[in-house]
């Protein structure tokens, strides 16, 4: 019983296979998938895959990357969207200092605002960091993320940084860079992690796992980070897909409709 917290089934990439790589999930024990509605396009098409089918689930949020395109009347868009009975989310904001696509001051702009709603409407948020570990601490401390707690999204830190959120309520999430063998951070700080707030997703369908690794990621695919975090943990398998998946369901509260908002 696998939930992969992470994917982007509704992007170009599975348009000629969208129910083929779906099935191929579900046919791998994968019981839950959260797709991730990041921008104007991509929200609308998320929340309708999440109505076509009762085991996938959304976010709604403004990435980085596309924080110079956010309106002022987007925000109140996002906020009446979070009563939608599908949407377990705000995600993925954050920061990203690698792609030079939206000014820092607009990053920080568009990310404080977003954890401000979220804090509104009592929604956790899902974190995506690009070389940005130090400013992202600093602006989830100064905006009291903690109050709402949600997912470090693909983590790629160090685990002086995965302390600091921990301890503002954050779960710790992996995908496919724990199975290379050269992603020896990412094994370190996943040993680390305490069970109760560890999380696996793939982001497909990018960052596909070993010995995938250059090809499509796609969700069925979580099954071989189950694998590999396990082996770190020491723990079955079947231990690893439980436990990450009560995870998920406590934090997100899959099925516990109109609640949030």
């Amino acid at each position: 019983m696998l939930t992969d917290t992470h994917t982007h089934l509704n992007v170009v990439q599975f348009d000629e296979d969208r129910e083929a790589v779906i099935q191929r999930a579900l046919d791998q024990g994968v019981t839950r998938m959260v797709n991730v509605g990041f921008n104007r396009e991509t929200i609308p098409s998320s929340i309708a895959l999440a109505e076509k089918y009762d085991f996938i689930y959304t976010t709604v949020g403004w990435h980085p990357q596309d924080a110079i395109t956010m309106e002022p009347g987007d925000l109140e868009w996002l906020e009446q969207l979070c009563s939608h009975k599908k949407v377990v989310a705000i995600g993925e904001i954050g920061l990203d200092y690698y792609w030079d696509t939206s000014p820092k001051e607009v990053q920080d702009r568009v990310f404080r605002e977003q954890i401000r709603l979220a804090r509104k409407v009592g929604l956790p948020i899902v974190i995506h960091n690009r070389d940005a570990h130090h400013d992202i601490v600093k602006v989830l401390k100064e905006e009291q993320a903690s109050e709402v707690g949600g997912i470090m999204h693909c983590f790629s830190g160090s685990w002086e940084t995965a302390k600091q959120c921990l301890d503002m309520n954050f779960h710790i999430s992996f995908g496919g860079p724990i199975t290379f063998k050269n992603a020896v951070q990412p094994k370190e700080v996943l040993a680390k992690v305490p069970l109760d707030r560890l999380l696996i997703e793939t982001d497909s369908p990018y960052l596909t796992p070993h010995p995938f690794r250059g090809k499509r990621n796609e969700s069925a695919y979580v099954r071989l980070v189950a694998e590999a975090a396990a082996e770190i943990k020491g723990i079955s398998v079947e231990e690893l897909a439980r436990i990450t998946t009560d995870n998920a369901v406590k934090l997100l509260k899959f099925g516990e409709f109109g609640d949030h908002c």
